[in-house]
């Protein structure tokens, strides 16, 4: 584990009692945050206790000891924040200005800098499929997958294709729904005029349709 002390950053240490909310999904990052001490839940907390900066969460991904870094992912890959992060005991968090940490990257060796960057990469592809399926319907789910995987289409300039380069029960098991729920979703997203074409070829054709029902 790479430990604060392993390359230059400054920070600061603050406090918060179990309920705490230390991050929110969505958020721009100011922190990086590093837990030295208690424990966590991460996952998507249920909106109506979040007031007063506490709650509790509505579908928990995971747990996470002390020590860890929190979100040092985000700020590697300059994205928001992609989960809530709840503290379930008393917490001692260094809380270090995002600037101060990219400084300190700036420090290591440039194969580990690559080598950090590669992990955050597939770590966050993990947790927006975690909270895909957590946080939406297999609609929603399935027209997020169909925008990820567009591609240019061939048969018209400008327009956007999918291309099944898998089984649809393979893809079906990436999105966490059973393989009849796929075909019946693709079949409702035909009929609404979203996609047509069948086969091994899906041609969106409205990509803002299908950017609204994904919720993005």
């Amino acid at each position: 584990m790479l430990a604060p002390k392993s390359f230059r950053v400054t920070g600061e240490t603050t406090v918060h009692e179990a309920g705490s909310v230390l991050q929110r999904r969505g958020t721009v990052l100011t922190h990086v945050l590093h837990l030295d001490s208690g424990k966590v839940a991460v996952g998507l907390a249920d909106q109506e206790t979040m007031a007063h900066e506490h709650g509790t969460m509505a579908h928990a991904m995971g747990s996470l000891d002390a020590p860890f870094w929190l979100n040092a992912g985000c700020a590697i890959l300059h994205q928001r924040a992609v989960v809530d992060i709840v503290a379930t005991t008393r917490v001692e968090v260094l809380r270090v200005p995002v600037a101060s940490f990219e400084a300190g990257l700036k420090s290591l060796p440039t194969a580990a800098f690559d080598l950090l960057r590669d992990v955050a990469l597939a770590h966050r592809h993990q947790a927006e499929l975690a909270v895909s399926r957590l946080g939406k319907d297999a609609e929603a789910r399935c027209a997020e997958w169909l925008l990820r995987h567009a591609e240019p289409a061939a048969s018209q300039p400008g327009a956007l294709a999918v291309f099944l380069r898998e089984r649809k029960r393979q893809i079906a098991a990436q999105l966490g729904i059973a393989p009849e729920t796929f075909s019946r979703v693709l079949r409702q997203l035909r009929e609404r005029s979203l996609i047509s074409g069948s086969g091994r070829v899906l041609n969106l054709i409205d990509p803002g349709g299908l950017k609204a029902l994904a919720g993005t």
